[in-house]
């Protein structure tokens, strides 16, 4: 199949469609658009769109706490990119604490959660392509932004694939660009995927070229022949649960010892579906009348490195 980079993009919005996504166009989201979701290029959430899944995921929390946590994902005030999305991440897997007073007078805490972990179909998924943003002088506008409650978790770069001096670098390039004239936008990012047609990678905010990896399975950890390597990634990783997993349970921070570098560090394919192996047998086997006998995880964990995996074996004893 020959697609140019406006073909591929499209293509893409339909594999998101037939994975249950949402679908906008990117203009039709800004101040002059159809449905007008942003006041401003600046806006990088979805604001509406998260003030009203937040209410409703958190039903006991009152107006006070709901404002409270909605003020720190809007204000985030770390003192670098990696700062701040270290602590949004926290807050994305953990909820917002926030304080409100009760009828009483008395102060409560509590946590608000942005996302329903637990049912998927809870939350509000969308992607968009075209999405501009306007930060300072700049303005830039990324292929395709995955939402999910109004927060941009994901980020989509890609290069003509007719134009064979496009490449998957030139993608890769194109995402630092971003991440230093339109920040703001890698603020709440999950994860970053780059693709020319003929390959597509995917890897995490601090990753260099080198750790952006290939995900070329999609319902288990066999490798998926005949399909672009797009299509596989993005049926892949964007299945609601695996993504909402991804983010939840493979996602970990990591600090450099010798230096004052922070590394953000994305589970592969093989890690991801190893893992997911392991916790299934492991409650299997824990179940009356099982011989308690669950098998191995093995990992090493490479050190000095730009970003790291953690390599899981998992082995079935019967």
């Amino acid at each position: 199949m020959s697609l140019d980079e406006s073909q591929l993009e499209l293509a893409a919005l339909d594999w998101f469609i037939q994975l249950g996504f949402d679908t906008a166009h990117g203009p039709d989201l800004s101040p002059e658009g159809i449905t007008q979701e942003r006041d401003s290029f600046g806006d990088i959430l979805l604001r509406q769109r998260l003030q009203a899944v937040i209410a409703r995921l958190n039903p006991t929390i009152p107006t006070e706490g709901l404002d409270e946590a909605f003020r720190k994902i809007t204000r985030l005030d770390g003192p670098t990119l990696i700062a701040r999305n270290r602590q949004f991440h926290n807050w994305l897997r953990d909820g917002v604490e926030v304080e409100f007073r009760r009828a009483d007078g008395s102060i409560a805490g509590d946590r608000v959660q942005l996302i329903d972990f637990n049912t998927p179909e809870s939350n509000e998924f969308l992607a968009v392509n075209q999405f501009a943003v306007r930060e300072g002088n700049h303005k830039r506008v990324p292929d395709v932004v995955v939402f999910v409650n109004g927060l941009p978790l994901a980020l989509i770069e890609l290069k003509n694939p007719a134009d064979e001096a496009a490449t998957i670098d030139d993608a890769f390039n194109q995402l630092q660009t971003y991440k230093a004239e339109i920040p703001s936008l890698f603020d709440y990012n999950e994860l970053l995927v780059i693709s020319d047609g003929g390959a597509a990678r995917i890897g995490s905010l601090t990753a260099n070229m080198e750790w952006f990896k290939p995900w070329p399975t999609i319902d288990d950890d066999r490798p998926v022949k005949g399909k672009l390597p797009l299509e596989v990634l993005i049926r892949g990783v964007f299945q609601k649960e695996h993504f909402l997993q991804l983010v939840r349970n493979f996602v970990v921070f990591e600090d450099d010892p010798d230096s004052d570098r922070v590394f953000k560090v994305l589970a592969g394919y093989h890690q991801f579906h190893a893992a997911r192996k392991a916790i299934d047998s492991t409650i299997a086997a824990t179940r009356e009348g099982a011989d308690h006998r669950c098998g191995v995880v093995w990992h090493t964990h490479p050190t000095q490195q730009s970003d790291c995996f953690i390599d899981y074996w998992v082995r079935n004893r019967r």
